[in-house]
Protein backbone atom coordinates (compact mmCIF):
# COMPACT_ATOMS: atom_id res chain seq x y z
CA UNK A 1 0.00 0.00 0.00
CA UNK A 2 1.64 3.94 -0.66
CA UNK A 3 0.34 6.96 0.23
CA UNK A 4 0.16 8.78 3.36
CA UNK A 5 -4.14 9.00 3.52
CA UNK A 6 -4.59 5.56 3.00
CA UNK A 7 -1.79 3.87 5.42
CA UNK A 8 -2.95 6.91 7.93
CA UNK A 9 -6.59 4.87 7.79
CA UNK A 10 -5.50 1.78 7.43
CA UNK A 11 -3.76 2.08 10.90
CA UNK A 12 -6.80 3.73 12.63
CA UNK A 13 -8.80 1.11 11.28
CA UNK A 14 -6.82 -2.08 13.12
CA UNK A 15 -5.41 -3.46 9.68
CA UNK A 16 -2.78 -5.94 9.92
CA UNK A 17 0.25 -4.37 8.68
CA UNK A 18 3.82 -5.90 8.45
CA UNK A 19 5.50 -2.92 8.32
CA UNK A 20 6.34 0.34 7.13
CA UNK A 21 8.87 1.50 4.94
CA UNK A 22 9.28 5.79 5.58
CA UNK A 23 11.48 8.52 3.21
CA UNK A 24 14.45 9.31 5.90
CA UNK A 25 13.50 13.11 5.40
CA UNK A 26 9.87 12.80 5.31
CA UNK A 27 7.86 15.99 7.13
CA UNK A 28 4.15 17.09 7.62
CA UNK A 29 1.63 14.35 8.06
CA UNK A 30 4.63 11.96 6.93
CA UNK A 31 6.10 12.36 10.42
CA UNK A 32 2.18 11.84 12.52
CA UNK A 33 2.25 8.09 10.30
CA UNK A 34 5.18 7.42 11.60
CA UNK A 35 4.26 8.23 15.10
CA UNK A 36 0.83 6.18 14.89
CA UNK A 37 2.94 3.39 13.63
CA UNK A 38 4.90 3.26 16.89
CA UNK A 39 1.47 3.44 18.95
CA UNK A 40 0.59 -0.23 17.44
CA UNK A 41 3.82 -1.35 17.61
CA UNK A 42 4.32 -1.42 13.99
CA UNK A 43 7.68 -1.57 13.05
CA UNK A 44 8.84 1.58 10.68
CA UNK A 45 12.25 1.65 8.57
CA UNK A 46 13.45 4.91 7.10
CA UNK A 47 14.95 4.90 3.67
CA UNK A 48 16.33 6.78 0.97
CA UNK A 49 13.58 8.06 -1.70
CA UNK A 50 15.21 5.76 -4.59
CA UNK A 51 14.08 2.52 -2.64
CA UNK A 52 10.30 3.77 -2.38
CA UNK A 53 10.66 4.80 -6.12
CA UNK A 54 11.64 1.15 -6.94
CA UNK A 55 9.06 -0.35 -4.55
CA UNK A 56 6.40 1.46 -6.25
CA UNK A 57 7.81 2.49 -9.77
CA UNK A 58 5.82 5.83 -11.21
CA UNK A 59 3.34 6.20 -8.45
CA UNK A 60 3.45 8.68 -6.32
CA UNK A 61 3.86 7.11 -2.46
CA UNK A 62 4.42 10.45 -0.94
CA UNK A 63 7.45 8.96 1.33
CA UNK A 64 5.51 6.01 2.35
CA UNK A 65 4.61 2.87 1.98
CA UNK A 66 3.31 -0.78 3.77
CA UNK A 67 3.19 -4.05 3.82
CA UNK A 68 -0.47 -5.25 4.30
CA UNK A 69 -2.27 -8.58 4.42
CA UNK A 70 -4.57 -8.64 1.54
CA UNK A 71 -8.02 -6.90 1.95
CA UNK A 72 -10.40 -9.39 2.66
CA UNK A 73 -13.54 -9.72 0.92
CA UNK A 74 -17.16 -9.83 3.05
CA UNK A 75 -20.50 -12.18 2.21
CA UNK A 76 -24.04 -10.39 1.30
CA UNK A 77 -25.13 -11.04 4.42
CA UNK A 78 -22.38 -9.09 6.50
CA UNK A 79 -23.32 -6.20 4.66
CA UNK A 80 -27.33 -6.60 5.43
CA UNK A 81 -26.30 -7.08 9.03
CA UNK A 82 -24.28 -3.79 9.28
CA UNK A 83 -26.97 -2.01 8.19
CA UNK A 84 -28.84 -3.53 10.64
CA UNK A 85 -27.16 -2.57 13.65
CA UNK A 86 -27.03 0.83 12.96
CA UNK A 87 -30.91 0.67 12.91
CA UNK A 88 -31.10 1.57 9.36
CA UNK A 89 -32.63 0.33 6.24
CA UNK A 90 -30.11 -1.76 3.83
CA UNK A 91 -28.07 0.74 1.01
CA UNK A 92 -25.74 -0.98 -1.17
CA UNK A 93 -24.40 -0.47 -4.41
CA UNK A 94 -24.01 -3.21 -6.95
CA UNK A 95 -21.00 -2.91 -9.72
CA UNK A 96 -22.00 -4.50 -13.01
CA UNK A 97 -19.03 -5.36 -14.71
CA UNK A 98 -16.94 -2.35 -13.56
CA UNK A 99 -13.05 -2.74 -14.48
CA UNK A 100 -11.45 0.78 -13.63
CA UNK A 101 -9.77 -0.04 -10.31
CA UNK A 102 -10.11 4.75 -9.67
CA UNK A 103 -13.94 4.03 -10.49
CA UNK A 104 -14.20 1.59 -8.04
CA UNK A 105 -12.17 3.53 -5.58
CA UNK A 106 -14.37 6.35 -5.92
CA UNK A 107 -17.23 4.95 -5.47
CA UNK A 108 -15.89 3.40 -2.38
CA UNK A 109 -15.30 6.94 -1.37
CA UNK A 110 -18.50 8.32 -2.36
CA UNK A 111 -20.32 4.90 -0.15
CA UNK A 112 -18.53 6.56 2.87
CA UNK A 113 -19.80 9.79 2.59
CA UNK A 114 -23.27 9.08 1.94
CA UNK A 115 -23.50 6.39 4.36
CA UNK A 116 -24.01 3.30 2.19
CA UNK A 117 -23.61 0.18 3.80
CA UNK A 118 -21.41 -1.88 1.75
CA UNK A 119 -20.75 -2.78 -2.23
CA UNK A 120 -21.10 -6.04 -4.34
CA UNK A 121 -19.55 -6.97 -7.10
CA UNK A 122 -19.18 -10.03 -9.37
CA UNK A 123 -16.04 -12.73 -8.94
CA UNK A 124 -15.56 -12.50 -12.95
CA UNK A 125 -14.92 -9.41 -15.15
CA UNK A 126 -14.54 -7.01 -12.60
CA UNK A 127 -12.03 -4.93 -10.51
CA UNK A 128 -11.12 -6.29 -7.62
CA UNK A 129 -9.91 -4.66 -4.14
CA UNK A 130 -5.94 -3.40 -5.23
CA UNK A 131 -3.50 -1.05 -4.24
CA UNK A 132 -4.79 0.85 -6.49
CA UNK A 133 -8.42 0.52 -5.44
CA UNK A 134 -7.06 1.30 -2.05
CA UNK A 135 -5.25 4.53 -2.93
CA UNK A 136 -8.05 5.77 -5.13
CA UNK A 137 -10.53 5.17 -2.26
CA UNK A 138 -8.29 7.64 0.03
CA UNK A 139 -9.10 5.64 2.85
CA UNK A 140 -12.94 4.43 2.31
CA UNK A 141 -11.38 1.04 1.44
CA UNK A 142 -11.05 0.58 5.29
CA UNK A 143 -14.67 1.56 6.23
CA UNK A 144 -17.23 0.05 3.56
CA UNK A 145 -17.39 -3.63 3.27
CA UNK A 146 -17.55 -5.06 -0.26
CA UNK A 147 -18.67 -8.47 -0.98
CA UNK A 148 -17.65 -10.60 -4.29
CA UNK A 149 -20.57 -12.95 -6.20
CA UNK A 150 -20.28 -15.61 -8.49
CA UNK A 151 -23.51 -14.62 -9.85
CA UNK A 152 -25.47 -11.11 -9.50
CA UNK A 153 -28.44 -12.32 -11.14
CA UNK A 154 -29.06 -14.62 -8.19
CA UNK A 155 -27.54 -12.54 -5.39
CA UNK A 156 -30.30 -9.66 -6.53
CA UNK A 157 -32.94 -12.39 -5.99
CA UNK A 158 -31.72 -12.91 -2.65
CA UNK A 159 -31.69 -9.10 -1.77
CA UNK A 160 -35.21 -9.02 -2.96
CA UNK A 161 -36.37 -11.66 -0.68
CA UNK A 162 -34.83 -9.79 1.78
CA UNK A 163 -36.94 -6.91 1.13
CA UNK A 164 -34.79 -4.44 -0.32
CA UNK A 165 -35.88 -2.46 -4.04
CA UNK A 166 -33.25 -2.76 -7.08
CA UNK A 167 -32.64 0.61 -8.77
CA UNK A 168 -30.75 0.23 -11.97
CA UNK A 169 -28.83 3.32 -13.78
CA UNK A 170 -29.29 3.41 -17.39
CA UNK A 171 -29.94 5.70 -19.85
CA UNK A 172 -33.51 4.73 -20.44
CA UNK A 173 -35.01 4.97 -16.76
CA UNK A 174 -36.94 7.81 -14.78
CA UNK A 175 -35.72 10.88 -13.63
CA UNK A 176 -33.51 9.87 -10.45
CA UNK A 177 -34.79 12.66 -8.45
CA UNK A 178 -38.63 11.76 -9.13
CA UNK A 179 -37.94 8.12 -7.95
CA UNK A 180 -38.39 6.75 -4.79
CA UNK A 181 -35.12 5.73 -3.39
CA UNK A 182 -35.92 5.48 0.60
CA UNK A 183 -35.98 2.41 2.16
CA UNK A 184 -34.11 -0.63 1.34
CA UNK A 185 -31.95 -0.48 -1.92
CA UNK A 186 -29.76 -1.77 -3.68
CA UNK A 187 -28.08 1.29 -6.79
CA UNK A 188 -26.92 -0.71 -10.01
CA UNK A 189 -23.87 0.76 -11.62
CA UNK A 190 -23.00 -0.54 -14.76
CA UNK A 191 -19.70 -0.98 -16.32
CA UNK A 192 -17.52 1.78 -18.58
CA UNK A 193 -18.84 1.81 -22.06
CA UNK A 194 -21.29 -1.09 -21.58
CA UNK A 195 -23.08 -0.13 -18.94
CA UNK A 196 -25.90 -2.20 -16.85
CA UNK A 197 -26.27 -5.72 -18.36
CA UNK A 198 -29.50 -6.93 -20.04
CA UNK A 199 -30.37 -9.59 -17.51
CA UNK A 200 -29.78 -7.54 -14.32
CA UNK A 201 -31.75 -4.59 -15.64
CA UNK A 202 -34.40 -7.44 -16.17
CA UNK A 203 -34.11 -8.59 -12.63
CA UNK A 204 -34.19 -5.03 -11.19
CA UNK A 205 -37.20 -3.54 -10.12
CA UNK A 206 -37.02 0.05 -12.08
CA UNK A 207 -34.28 1.86 -13.66
CA UNK A 208 -33.75 5.47 -13.29
CA UNK A 209 -31.18 7.87 -15.55
CA UNK A 210 -29.85 11.03 -14.96
CA UNK A 211 -30.67 13.70 -17.36
CA UNK A 212 -27.43 15.47 -19.29
CA UNK A 213 -27.91 18.79 -21.39
CA UNK A 214 -24.35 18.43 -22.61
CA UNK A 215 -23.17 16.78 -26.00
CA UNK A 216 -21.32 13.84 -24.09
CA UNK A 217 -24.78 11.22 -23.40
CA UNK A 218 -22.99 9.47 -20.09
CA UNK A 219 -21.37 10.10 -17.15
CA UNK A 220 -18.14 8.48 -15.55
CA UNK A 221 -19.64 5.29 -13.66
CA UNK A 222 -18.06 6.80 -10.03
CA UNK A 223 -19.80 10.02 -11.00
CA UNK A 224 -22.82 8.92 -11.34
CA UNK A 225 -22.89 6.41 -8.38
CA UNK A 226 -22.15 9.22 -6.61
CA UNK A 227 -25.46 11.44 -7.40
CA UNK A 228 -27.92 9.11 -7.10
CA UNK A 229 -26.16 7.79 -3.76
CA UNK A 230 -26.57 11.59 -2.48
CA UNK A 231 -30.16 11.59 -3.56
CA UNK A 232 -30.55 8.63 -1.84
CA UNK A 233 -29.19 10.03 1.23
CA UNK A 234 -31.31 13.13 1.09
CA UNK A 235 -34.25 11.43 0.52
CA UNK A 236 -33.43 9.16 3.59
CA UNK A 237 -33.18 12.25 5.86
Amino acid sequence: MIGRNPITEAIKAGRPIDKILMQKDIQGSGKAIGGLAREEGIPVQYVDKIVLDKLAPGRPHQGVAAYVAAHSYVGVDDILDAAKAKGEDPLIVILDGLEDPHNLGAILRSCDGAGAHGVIIPSRRSVSLTEVVAKSSAGAIEYIPVAKTGNLSQTIELLKKKGLWIAAVDMDGANYSEASLSGPLAIVIGGEGSGVSRLVKEKSDFVVSIPMKGHVNSLNASNAAAIVLYEAARQRG
